[in-house]
């Protein structure tokens, strides 16, 4: 009887297992590798290692519905109060631009924040660190909304403004 219910456990405690171990890696995923979701429009953000530029410290892409997809980067301010600040472009000039070319391109800007299991909020870590549960993006879906990302030829799915930790690129 006792190797009879032994053996039904067994399955039980694999998949108790595996659900550990996947519980781990998204624990040990760093930042540069780290995949989110925001679950009411279906948006994700797939984050890629910067190398070695000397200002930014994360990049990342936002891919929203209708395959619209923004390029992200994160640089910290200097000074007392340094904070991660957050850039999404839509279609860019690429090379030598202009700061009103990439006014003009930028369609959402400012702080991002994180926050972990517990509820505490924190900042966007730089590359290397582990990547937290969840980033917060102030004013998001408003600031979307009102691009030239939006609309019949762009993404018609405005998301809000948490993303969740979903898994890491390997």
């Amino acid at each position: 009887m006792t190797a009879r219910l032994l053996g039904a456990a067994r399955p039980v405690m694999l998949a108790a297992s595996a659900a550990l171990a996947a519980a781990d890696a998204h624990a040990a995923c760093p930042i540069q590798l780290a995949v989110y979701g925001e679950a009411q429009s279906g948006a994700e953000i797939d984050f890629t290692p910067t190398g070695t530029s000397a200002t930014i410290t994360n990049s990342f892409r936002m891919i929203l519905d209708n395959n619209t997809v923004l390029d992200g980067i994160a640089m910290w301010t200097e000074g007392s109060a340094s904070r991660p600040h957050g850039s999404l472009m839509y279609k860019c000039p690429t090379g030598d631009v202009t700061g009103e070319e990439l006014a003009a391109c930028t369609v959402w800007e400012g702080v991002i924040y994180s926050a972990d299991e517990k509820g505490g909020v924190g900042l966007l870590p730089a590359e290397g660190a582990d990547a937290p549960k969840s980033l917060i993006f102030p004013d998001l879906g408003p600031s979307l909304q009102m691009s030239a990302a939006y609309g019949p030829a762009g993404f018609s799915k405005v998301p809000w403004d948490i993303f969740v930790l979903k898994g890491c690129q390997e």
